[in-house]
């Protein structure tokens, strides 16, 4: 038997989207992932590294899947929601976790790690990632691309202006400004399936830049819309994309 409309609401609106965790979403919405497989790869790498630094690692869900940590592991996160969930998830396996606040400064002393990591970044200090590098270490990261939920943001929000701060080549001049080698740039555009409403909801409550002021109450005539287009067309289609950047610091 279908759910309501109020039924998918509200269901969406009590659930907790503290960490990033999105396992709430399984059967409701899917999403693509990428050909490189991120996590295998940034544990192959911080098997081999002596000092490892991941930067805004949400709950630590990611982070928490590597194998083997490098010997001195530290992990960065300003939320203080996943601040908690990354320390419970870390500390345990000897990770430090760093509750850090909005500022561009990177709260550690100048070429201390060899390995910087960082999965979907919202902002990306690249000065400060050169600076805490020690010279032949590799900064490793998935970004997110230009145009991710392109059609979620227009839907609710109407027609964006061009352009993006997330374009890969973009990134490619701010690491080689920074002092940078970059050794590897892929890009990917991947899509997004959305079964109901409230997966939707799920989402933008918890991936708050799709929708920067999304609430229910602010946009419920958009989501009664969308509920009846899923109901009558099938479910919501979105794209994201994502782009591997990998940059060393010359020796």
């Amino acid at each position: 038997m279908k759910r309501t409309f109020d039924e998918l609401v509200a269901e969406a609106e009590s659930v907790s989207v503290d960490g990033w965790d999105f396992s709430w979403l399984d059967g409701r919405a899917t999403e693509e992932r990428p050909s490189w497989g991120y996590a295998r790869l940034m544990g192959e790498r911080m098997a081999q590294a002596t000092a490892a630094l991941d930067i805004e690692t949400g709950g630590g869900e990611v982070l928490a899947g590597v194998p083997r940590f490098a010997p001195l592991t530290v992990a960065t996160e300003s939320w203080p929601p996943n601040v908690a969930r990354a320390s419970e998830r870390l500390r345990p396996r000897g990770v430090a976790v760093v509750s850090t606040g909005d500022e561009s400064r990177l709260p550690f002393g100048d070429g201390v790690f060899d390995l910087v990591v960082s999965r979907h970044p919202v902002t990306t200090w690249w000065q400060e990632i050169s600076r805490v590098l020690r010279p032949g270490g590799t900064y490793f990261s998935q970004q997110v691309g230009p145009r991710t939920m392109a059609e979620v943001t227009e839907f609710f929000m109407g027609p964006q202006p061009a352009g993006s701060a997330r374009d890969p080549q973009l990134a490619r001049a701010a690491a080689e400004a920074a002092g940078l080698e970059v050794v590897d740039l892929r890009p990917e555009s991947l899509r997004a399936v959305f079964h109901d409403v409230g997966a939707m909801i799920y989402f933008l409550r918890k991936v708050i830049w799709t929708v920067p002021d999304f609430t229910v109450d602010r946009y419920r005539t958009e989501l009664r819309a969308l509920h009846d287009r899923i109901q009558t067309d099938g479910p919501f289609i979105a794209h994201t994309t994502r782009f591997l950047i990998e940059a060393r610091k010359p020796a």
